[in-house]
């Protein structure tokens, strides 16, 4: 550079872009006095940084800077984990230097090979075998899960894509995951800013963003289902973008019969919204559906109608999420924000053999809803599916509409002219709800059932109309009945308040002073006459 300079009296040189700064190139201008200095982790990075800008090559010196620092990458650096890692910390501020000269590629892959050298290698040690099972049990997670969480997002993604292709373990991977997100988001930052006002956490976005993609190649049950609700809560705050949102509603879906009530419950992050985000429910519930209907039809390709059962996996999980729902809806019903329409969106999704008691629906039609959306709710609750508690009360209940009492009414009478004819009432009751609710036996495939079901609906269609028609009779001999009982009330209580005036007159009458005159006056002839006649038998005598 003082060569080239056409300043004959050059007394200073400005170096722009120096990698490391001035710290590094002390250490580059030692090497070139002869003053010794140690190679470490924490500056080999700077070191072979700075000689790569100074051009310290062995074009000009044997053993340079160059040489001195490869040497110590490929003998020291990448034969360790942690050392690897230790190096990868250092290389903040020595970009785009440090990419050309190979330092990122080489320790991360150095990160992925040991980590599983030291599976293959710890492996065995970390097993034990149970003396009364005989199995072999995995305890502990590897070391080196937790100090992965000090590299920053960009290098944490190339060390986990290089360990999937290393063959590092699926569980491992999660667990590293995990530990990341639970160092790096333990609260979400929130700064001010003049022009848009508060602007909540960028980095944490961008890290969120970042671990949904890591986690979209793993298999979807290695990744607990409580970790997802914790990233898509955070995910929906701090406003991600949508695709990993929605990446996250999908692994939740997969597994929602693994779900509770409680990880449902979503704050809404819109203004002037329901308390709770449906909307964010539905797409997995979406998503739920979807994976069941794809079992199913994998399995009527492979096996066929007659291998499906109740106790299928595909068949429980329904039932599960269908008793998460309900409760859900009767969680959300008192909202007074959230829509008819999204509340009844929830209930349509299900199939009809997701609930074998449709109580939950009952408890869920809340007493705030208008008359109109009364009935439109009440259309989506099966009376057959009511147990005896909820028939009952729905029975006596005045705010339901004639038709949904009509159909309680209806099968309560099925219920008991069934239980006097002999048969166990809620044996067949209960038989009748799980043959209704869609539910596949071994002997009867799904279409004969849809066929049977279709016919009874339109049987029961035209019983429900000669209801309506008889309970309009009962309710006119009804209106006559209350009038007739109200007129015999009013004849009945007038001639009790007559004889109760006249036993009072009489009461009165026993008490007054002439009254009690002529109680005497009759006593002293009565005594009189018995003197006399004592006389008369002591003479005859």
């Amino acid at each position: 550079m003082v060569m080239d300079s056409r300043d004959p009296d050059l007394s200073m040189l400005e170096l722009h872009g120096v990698p490391g700064g001035a710290e590094a190139f002390e250490l580059a201008a030692k090497f070139c006095y002869g003053t010794n200095f140690e190679i470490t982790t924490t500056n080999v990075a700077h070191i072979r940084c700075i000689a790569e800008y100074l051009e310290m090559t062995e074009a000009y010196q044997e053993k340079n800077l160059i040489a001195r620092a490869e040497t110590y990458l490929s003998e020291i650096v990448v034969q360790s984990l942690e050392k690897s890692l230790e190096v990868l910390c250092s290389c903040d501020g020595l970009r785009p230097i440090a990419e050309e000269v190979g330092i990122l590629d080489r320790c991360v892959d150095a990160v992925a090979i040991n980590a599983s050298k030291e599976q293959l290698v710890s492996g065995l040690a970390r097993l034990e075998c149970d003396d009364e099972s005989g199995k072999l049990k995995m305890h502990c997670q590897d070391w080196w899960v937790e100090d992965l969480s000090v590299l920053k997002i960009d290098i944490y993604q190339r060390v986990i894509a290089s360990m999937r292709r290393t063959g590092v373990r699926s569980d491992s991977i999660v667990q590293s995951l995990m530990h990341y997100a639970q160092t790096s988001l333990k609260g979400i930052e929130r700064r001010h800013n003049w022009e848009s006002g508060i602007v909540v956490g960028d980095k944490q976005r961008v890290i969120i963003e970042a671990l949904v993609d890591l986690l979209a190649t793993e298999n979807i049950t290695t990744v607990p289902l409580s970790f997802l609700f914790g990233m898509l809560r955070m995910a929906i705050e701090l406003a991600t973008s949508l695709a990993c949102r929605l990446e996250l509603e999908r692994r939740i879906g997969f597994q929602l019969e693994s779900a509770s009530l409680d990880d449902l419950l979503i704050p809404s992050s819109q203004p002037n919204d329901s308390v709770f985000d449906v909307d964010t429910v539905h797409r997995m519930l979406v998503n739920f559906i979807q994976r069941v209907e794809e079992d199913d039809s994998e399995d009527s390709s492979h096996c066929g109608y007659e291998s499906l059962s109740v106790k299928s996996p595909s068949h429980s999980s329904v039932l599960k999420v269908g008793r998460l729902i309900d409760g859900y809806l009767a969680e959300i019903a008192p909202d007074p924000h959230l829509s008819l329409s999204k509340f009844m969106a929830i209930i349509e999704l299900l199939p009809d053999y997701a609930r074998i008691i449709d109580d939950g629906l009952y408890r869920a039609a809340h007493p705030s809803l208008t008359e109109s959306e009364c009935k439109k709710l009440c259309k989506l609750i099966d009376c057959q599916k009511l147990s005896q508690e909820a028939a009952n009360h729905a029975a006596q209940n005045d705010r339901l509409p004639v038709q949904m009492v009509v159909g309680v009414l209806y099968f309560e009478q099925l219920r008991l002219k069934s239980t006097l004819s002999g048969n166990s009432g809620d044996g067949s009751f209960s038989q009748r709800i799980i043959s209704s609710s869609g539910v596949q036996s071994a002997a009867v495939s799904p279409r004969d059932n849809y066929a049977s079901l279709r016919r009874e609906n339109r049987e029961l269609k035209l019983e429900i109309a000669r209801m309506r028609v008889r309970l309009s009779e009962l309710e006119k001999e009804q209106a006559f009945m209350k009038q007739g009982m109200r007129d015999n009330r009013s004849q009945e209580h007038s001639k009790a308040f007559l004889s109760s005036i006249s036993r009072g007159i009489g009461r009165i009458a026993m008490f007054s002073p002439s009254q009690r005159k002529h109680q005497k006056s009759t006593k002293k002839p009565q005594v009189s006459d018995a003197k006399s006649r004592r006389r008369q038998r002591q003479s005859a005598s």
